[in-house]
């Protein structure tokens, strides 16, 4: 080793640990950037080959190389070390090889550094970016060759390995150097990849050059063009003078342009061929310059505002780009950063004249037609576009830093905390931008508003823009929270559809909350499977797709989109004034969103509330909350999605006669309905079990919010007053169609369901059949014309329970629901006869048996019914007893419907044979046989039995309430509109059961008692909703109207859904006094006049003393309340009735307007309270004759009040007289007659009728 100890004999003594580190340098030099030419070779060239070596006299050569490149390597280390007395032992030499293999972590490394000065750096570092970690330091030295990648890419090798760099200006004289990095970052990548993917450098100093060209200028680079060679830097055009050569072109001709760097556009590789632009202008042209071939590592080189010189670049056109050309660069070409042009400079002697404007954006291409032509390829002349007036979004320059990355996967990134960056219309960048990156952004697109679910201030990068990193971070690389689900799909899929940002953006937010509610963060029970990341992207996407109200716009013109002057892209235009959110765009949430209690002050009607209104009104309240804002209350200001899982209701759910939409986060009870089939288009539940396991978007849904309460609130103004409280019960479940459900993931008899009906699943037809309808929102239309599915998604879905394998195998037979029970506790035996009887929740059915017991080597499901599984002469009925975990199939058995009941992994037909009723001796029996359900059976349901009888498959319509009431049945099956819901209280004020009023279409209505006691709570019985009560018992009060209790074998089922928000009751009947005081109807409409006022009675109360108001309360008087009231008599010209007002129509009787009615308040509010009794047809008066607010009164008891022409809707009261015996006599004759007494009325609205 004489080249090591005379290494070491030019450095002189050194203490023992220096001489082991100059050692260990030399050695590593010697090892891996060994070169047979010495320095000088070694950067204009490469490591060369091995056996060049051991060639006669190379090795002498190349120790000498080898102690001139460690030399120089020491010298430079010096001048960059902080330490100036001594050599930077800690600090090591390193390969390239190692570090990949070896350093894992993210890490910075500065050979200038003090330890003081790194601490100081790691501070700021850390300040300015919440939350984040600064760079750990490592002390490493990496010395090896520039050299071009692939792609562009500037990487760094030696002798065991290469690693790519990213530099912030790197200068083209230190490609194919050999360089000495003293400061720069090592980024390891997450994803395991090749050796060369593992990680990167970003250089954040400037390398420092070895070997004698580092002092050199403007030298030519290898393989760069000869002074002999086309125009050298002296000889350079200008760009006005480069634009007139791109309109004569020469054939063959070769120029050099000098000029300011004006824009960049991105690296593009299309059809495998990579390339990027620049532009080069002046005060008044501007010449494109193609980047490609053994050039694209200029791309760092190039920035906006940078002087250059590029030489040898030949003129070109581009196919379908109008025939524009540009300058393309040759294999011989050079750049010169920083060039400035002599004034003595040889310039063309003649002038051009201006450019013609460009022509606007031509048509849609492909990118595969649009490649670089040959220099022989002439202009294509293509027609002029014309449109409207349309809004041009601002195009500006930003310097910021990158605080937070929002969504990597997606482009997605905040700049200096309050301004959004979107990158997605670019392609991908090989390095990820990280917080802390300071970027230099050169025209892009400054949007405002585009999206709600992002920062309102928006910069958009097109491929006209540029993008730039001035200052790689201090802070390690992105959280994993920020990366999109399938990393880089959504771009992706953006490049090759032209869609707006709004709707680009709306999707990314949508596939982050997909993520979220799809994906659990802990294994579930039972499990939920979750999808694949990608797959969620493709959710979001096909998502956007169906539900987005705008179409895109065509492919994108990339080349029009890099070139045209006045600039066009995508982002450029928008069809609105100002570009701003729109506010149909729908929000996804997920379950656990949804499920948020409601305040108990929002679920009491408005106003100031007496103590007992507020209790009373809080006992049973409820509140319905849209999903669109725009037909009624919403959770949110924006349209509502929900996307999960339909399943049977859970062992755990609160509600077991109701579905459940499951996603990750929670699940939620369902009522659904769907339309029939015919030609009415009505409402039933839902009966089709192959909805269970499909993945579905709620589209429209209603959100139910029921409250008990038992408490005791002074007013309306203590509802915060927890101590007023004995017992809360919330529950919350929606309400929504099937024809407001989109398919996503079919689940299996999903996707057999649609096939049997003709619908393919992602078939154009379905697709262009959901599109029609959605541009028609107010036509229902079919359910399956809204289903939507697509089989590259059927990956996606997800199973409430693994439903076995498809060769398990199995028994079954058909049967037809006749009728069904309601849920009910019931004695049953639990887990086994060990564990002794309980109750549990449990109903029955009586079906009809449509054929024998049928074997399967495998599941059939809901496939078409066979002639084997039909016996039509068999009219056997059994009852299906369902307890516990069997029980969950409630909400999906519907009398009328034809079902598959199916025992998985058993051959023997015995099980689905019905145990007969032992009977004694002589005695005849007409029970049906029973058959208990087990937990493992499964029903699946027959959409379409076209084997059986016509008569078999349709059910008889129900009653109305009108034939009802008519009727002489003890037991009826009716079905009517809920008007109105009462609770019941035992004597311990507890809830013990429910009175509903339900009515038809006549108006006609009556009473529906339930005894919730042995029965859980039905969901749904809400005004405007229709109900179907089966098995009822018809029963007559005392005082003769008709009203419904529950029987054992009664059930509720809510068949159609009322509108979101509290609906009015259908309008009354129209009816006659007489006639009306001898029928049973309960609340009419009558028109006639008022004939005179019995009394009227004007008050205060206080609501907190819980009595009368009085003027020298102590109590807090601002919880008072006004009261009036009034009772007057009415005629119809068929008989007259006594009614009673209170509130507003009290306000209308007497005529007075909102002023005058507030003065009144004012003024018996002084007193507290007043009685007025104008003594009917006599007007007798009672009371003070000096007191002047009642002789007010008075007179407008007596004035226009007598007479006036109205329409009231009343109600009956309660204590209606009876008729009276009068006698009277004429002549010698005495006569008896049956009096009618005047009906006693409840006015709940008037109105006053116009002059006739």
């Amino acid at each position: 080793m004489g080249s090591m100890q005379r290494f070491l004999d030019r450095f002189g003594p050194s203490s023992e640990a220096e001489s082991v580190w100059l050692q260990n340098l030399f050695t590593f030099i010697h090892k891996h950037l060994r070169t047979p030419g010495g320095p000088a070779h070694s950067a204009a060239g490469g490591p060369a080959h091995p056996a060049a070596a051991d060639q006669p006299g190379a090795g002498a050569s190349c120790d000498q190389g080898v102690c001139e490149l460690s030399v120089c390597v020491v010298e430079k280390i010096q001048e960059r070390s902080c330490l100036r007395s001594s050599r930077p032992v800690s600090y090591r030499p390193l390969c390239v090889s190692e570090l990949l293999a070896q350093q894992h972590l993210a890490c910075v490394s500065n050979l200038s550094w003090s330890t003081n000065q790194h601490r100081a750096w790691a501070r700021e570092a850390e300040l300015s970016l919440a939350g984040q970690r600064s760079l750990p330091r490592v002390n490493l030295l990496l010395i090896g060759w520039l050299r071009a990648g692939r792609g562009g890419e500037w990487r760094l090798e030696d002798g065991s390995g290469s690693v790519r760099c990213e530099l912030t200006s790197p200068s083209p004289q230190w490609m194919n150097r050999l360089v000495f990095l003293p400061h720069w970052n090592y980024i390891p990548h997450d994803a395991l990849g090749r050796g060369q993917d593992r990680g990167h450098l970003e250089l954040i100093g400037s390398p420092d050059l070895l070997g004698p060209r580092a002092e050199l200028g403007l030298a030519t680079g290898p393989g760069g063009a000869g002074p002999e060679e086309g125009a050298g830097p002296d000889g350079a055009l200008s760009v006005r003078e480069a634009a007139g050569v791109l309109r004569t072109r020469v054939r063959g001709q070769r120029v050099s342009v000098w000029g300011r760097v004006g824009s960049v556009r991105p690296l593009l590789e299309v059809s495998g061929s990579c390339f990027f632009f620049f532009c080069l202008e002046d005060q008044q042209q501007t010449v494109p310059v193609l980047v490609k071939g053994s050039r694209l590592w200029w791309a760092q080189c190039v920035c906006v505002g940078v002087s250059v010189c590029v030489t040898a670049l030949r003129v070109c056109v581009l196919r379908r780009w109008r025939g524009n050309g540009v300058l393309c660069v040759t294999d011989r070409s050079e750049m010169h950063t920083g060039y400035t042009h002599s004034e003595a400079t040889h310039t063309q002697g003649h002038t051009h004249p201006e450019d013609p404007e460009p022509l606007p954006l031509s048509g849609p291409a492909h990118s595969d037609q649009l490649l670089m032509g040959l220099e022989e390829a002439e202009p294509e002349e293509l027609p002029v576009q014309s449109g409207g007036r349309i809004k041009h979004s601002s195009v500006i320059s930003y310097q910021g830093t990158v605080t937070e990355v929002v969504n990597e996967g997606a482009g997605l990134y905040l700049l200096d905390r309050k301004v959004g960056l979107c990158l997605a219309f670019q392609p991908p960048a090989r390095r990820k931008l990280r917080p802390g990156d300071q970027v230099e952004l050169h025209q892009v697109h400054f949007l405002y508003r585009p999206s709600p679910d992002f920062p309102p201030s928006m910069l958009c990068c097109c491929l006209g823009s540029s993008l730039r990193v001035s200052a790689f971070s201090r802070v390690g690389g992105a959280s994993k929270e920020s990366c999109c689900p399938g990393d880089g799909v959504l771009p992706l899929l953006l490049l090759q559809s032209n869609r707006g940002v709004d709707q680009y953006l709306w999707t990314c937010s949508l596939a982050c909350q997909l993520a979220h509610s799809l994906v659990p963060a802990e294994p579930l029970h039972p499990p939920l499977h979750p999808p694949l990341p990608h797959c969620v992207c493709l959710l979001s996407w096909k998502l956007s797709e169906m539900l987005w109200t705008q179409r895109g716009r065509g492919q994108r013109d990339i080349y029009s989109e890099m070139l045209d002057r006045p600039h066009r892209c995508p982002l450029d235009q928008c069809l609105c004034p100002q570009y701003q959110v729109d506010p149909s765009v729908p929000q996804l949430l997920s379950v656990s969103d949804v499920l948020q209690s409601l305040q108990s002050s929002s679920l009491l009607p408005p106003g100031v509330l007496s103590s007992s209104q507020v209790n009373s009104g809080l006992s049973w309240s409820y509140r319905t909350l849209t999903s669109d804002p725009r037909r009624g209350d919403s959770l949110r200001p924006r349209p509502l999605l929900l996307v999960g899982v339909l399943q049977l209701p859970s062992e755990r759910s609160e509600f077991t006669q109701s579905l459940e939409l499951r996603d990750a986060t929670a699940s939620v009870s369902c009522i659904v309905t769907e339309t029939t089939e015919e030609e009415d288009g009505g409402q039933r539940s839902v009966f089709n079990t192959a909805w269970i396991g499909s993945l579905v978007c709620v589209r429209s849904f209603t959100m139910v919010t029921e409250r008990f309460l038992q408490s005791d609130f002074p007013s309306c103004r203590h509802l915060d007053q927890n101590c007023s409280m004995s017992n809360r019960t919330c529950r919350v479940y929606l309400q929504f169609s099937l024809d407001h459900l989109v398919i996503l993931s079919p689940s299996v008899a999903m996707a057999t369901h649609l096939r049997i009906g003709g619908v393919e699943p992602g078939s154009d037809d379905q697709q262009r059949n959901h599109r029609e309808e959605e541009e028609d929102d107010d036509d229902e239309g079919s359910c399956l014309k809204k289903r939507r599915c697509d089989e590259e998604l059927s990956s996606v879905a997800m199973v409430t329970a693994p439903e076995g394998g498809a060769s398990q195998p199995c028994v079954s037979m058909v049967i037809r629901v006749e009728s069904k029970g309601g849920v009910a506790w019931r004695n049953a035996v639990i887990g086994g006869s060990c564990e002794g009887a309980g109750l549990q929740l449990g109903f029955s059915a009586t079906a009809l048996l449509i054929g024998p017991v049928v074997r399967w080597g495998r599941d059939p499901k809901n496939q078409p019914m066979m002639e084997k599984e039909v016996n039509p002469e068999r009219e056997e009925k059994v009852l299906l007893q369902f307890s516990g975990v069997s029980s969950r199939w409630f909400p999906l058995l519907q009398p009328g419907s034809v079902y598959r009941l199916t025992a998985p992994n058993t051959q023997d037909p015995s099980v689905l044979i019905g145990c007969s009723v032992a009977g004694q001796k002589g005695v005849e029996l007409h029970a049906d046989s029973s058959l208990q359900v087990r937990p493992d059976w499964r029903f699946h349901t027959l959409t379409r039995p076209l084997l059986l009888p016509h008569t078999w498959t349709q059910a008889p319509p129900p009653s109305t309430v009108s034939q009802v009431l008519d009727c002489r049945s003890e037991v009826v099956t009716f079905q009517g509109r809920v008007t109105e819901r009462v609770s019941l209280m035992d004597r311990r004020e507890q809830a013990s059961g429910v009175r509903l009023t339900v009515c038809d279409q006549s108006g006609r209505s009556l009473c529906v008692y339930l005894d919730l006691t042995h029965t859980p709570y039905p969901p749904g019985l809400l005004p405007g909703n229709q109900v179907l009560l089966s098995g009822f018992l018809r029963r007559i009060s005392r005082s003769g109207s008709v009203y419904c209790s529950p029987s054992p074998v009664s059930c509720i089922t809510v068949t159609s859904l009322g509108d979101c928000s509290r609906l009015a009751p259908p309008p009354a009947p129209s009816m006659h006094l007489a006639h009306w005081a001898s029928s049973r109807t309960v609340e009419a409409q009558v028109k006639g006049h008022l004939v005179c006022v019995l009394h009227l009675q004007l008050q205060w109360s206080c609501s907190h003393r819980g009595g009368e108001y009085e003027q020298v309360c102590s109590s807090p008087c601002g919880s008072a309340t006004f009261q009036a009231t009034a009772r007057l008599v009415f005629d119809d010209g068929t008989a007259e009735a006594h009614v009673w007002l209170s509130g507003r129509p009290v306000q209308t009787v007497l005529g007075l307007a909102d002023s005058q009615w507030a003065g009144l308040q004012r003024a018996v509010r002084v007193r507290g309270h007043i009685h007025v009794f104008p003594g009917g047809r006599s007007l007798r008066t009672d009371g003070d004759t000096e007191d002047v607010l009642l002789h007010f009164l008075l007179s407008l008891c007596s004035g226009d009040v007598i007479g006036q022409q109205v329409i009231l809707t009343c109600r009956k009261r309660t204590n209606q007289s009876p008729a009276e015996v009068r006698r009277f006599s004429r002549g010698d004759r005495d006569f008896l007659t049956r009096r009618l007494r005047p009906l006693q009325l409840t006015c709940s609205h008037l109105e006053l009728q116009g002059d006739s």
